[in-house]
């Protein structure tokens, strides 16, 4: 595992086990949120963005979470190893209610400066709809991507199992 993709529902906890794996297997994090976010939770633009990627991909290891679909076949393509943090709709929901509630006010390490946590109602209906609109494209990416690795993880107790098994 030298390239890793991490994906899946926001609130799953994608940059929480990025951080940790590349801790433990000594690996540079890249969070698709800082290269997309610019302070007051403006967007750069899309090719601002891809040339921001592109840096990414071409390092020697990585570790990237995040989903933005439009580049998801391109960052397939590239890695090793993909991580899909398949959980349902009300873990999500309470993982994304406790990073609010911990974080709220304040910049967290995987956002950009100036992007203080904060609650947002439509953010919350995209995490209600992220599998009934996403799950069926996501396993149809992972089937296409027969050179990686696959490992689904369901809940936060298999998330802590694998990484607990991780070896550098």
């Amino acid at each position: 595992m030298k390239k890793i993709l991490i994906i899946g529902c926001s609130g799953s906890g994608k940059s929480t086990l990025a951080r940790a794996l590349g801790e433990k297997l000594d690996l540079p994090v890249v969070h698709l949120d800082q290269l997309w976010w610019k302070e007051g939770w403006t967007h750069v633009t899309r090719e601002e963005f891809d040339s921001r990627l592109a840096m990414a991909l071409n390092m020697d290891q990585w570790i990237i979470d995040g989903n933005y679909s439009r580049t998801m076949e391109t960052r397939l393509a590239q890695c090793d190893t993909v991580l899909y943090l398949d959980f349902n709709r009300w873990e999500c929901l309470w993982g994304m209610t406790q990073r609010v509630v911990g974080s709220y006010g304040r910049v967290r390490s995987d956002m950009s400066a100036g992007c203080p946590e904060r609650f947002d109602p439509e953010f919350v209906k995209f995490i209600w709809n992220f599998n009934q609109q996403n799950r069926v494209r996501i396993y149809t990416w992972l089937a296409q991507a027969k050179h990686a690795k696959t490992i689904v993880l369901k809940n936060r107790r298999e998330v802590k199992a694998f990484l607990e098994k991780a070896e550098g």
